[in-house]
């Protein structure tokens, strides 16, 4: 699995399809990409990691609280293009992205292991065309990967 990871003061994604929006205030913004090679425990290590990690700032401005301690929201959003590697040429390769049909429930996996540490959830819709809004906090933006 790969997250494009952001410390956001809100953000909001909305389905073109049908106008659906979901919101957060303070918390974190994943944007993500199931990977072929992805298992149950590698997706459980990613929303372990993605709750845990210390990108907020404590009273003394250093790093040191997650998303957890500030009591924040996650925004997930399917995103198979974070899986692009631009390395060669000049159109993106998808080759390690998950083909949708297995993707969709890895997702959904991740999803369910991020509400399991009692964190608010919102998500977008898979595979749907998508509005973000993100108001990035620092800016703050972490990739982070299980390859």
């Amino acid at each position: 699995m790969k997250v494009v990871l952001q410390r956001v003061k809100k953000a909001s994604v909305r389905i073109l399809q049908h106008g659906a929006e979901q919101t957060i205030g303070k918390g974190l913004v994943l944007l993500c990409a199931v990977l072929k090679n992805d298992t149950d425990r590698s997706i459980e290590k990613m929303a372990d990691k993605c709750v845990n990690l210390r990108v907020f700032e404590d009273a003394q401005g250093k790093m040191n609280r997650s998303v957890l301690d500030v009591s924040g929201e996650v925004l997930a959003v399917s995103n198979f293009t974070v899986a692009g590697n631009a390395m060669r040429g000049r159109r993106p390769s998808y080759d390690d992205a998950e083909r949708p049909e297995i993707a969709l429930p890895k997702f959904q996996y991740f999803v369910d292991c991020l509400k399991k540490y009692g964190v608010p959830v919102r998500t977008g819709e898979f595979g749907a065309k998508m509005m973000v809004n993100i108001e990035n906090d620092g800016p703050v933006t972490l990739v982070i990967s299980t390859v």
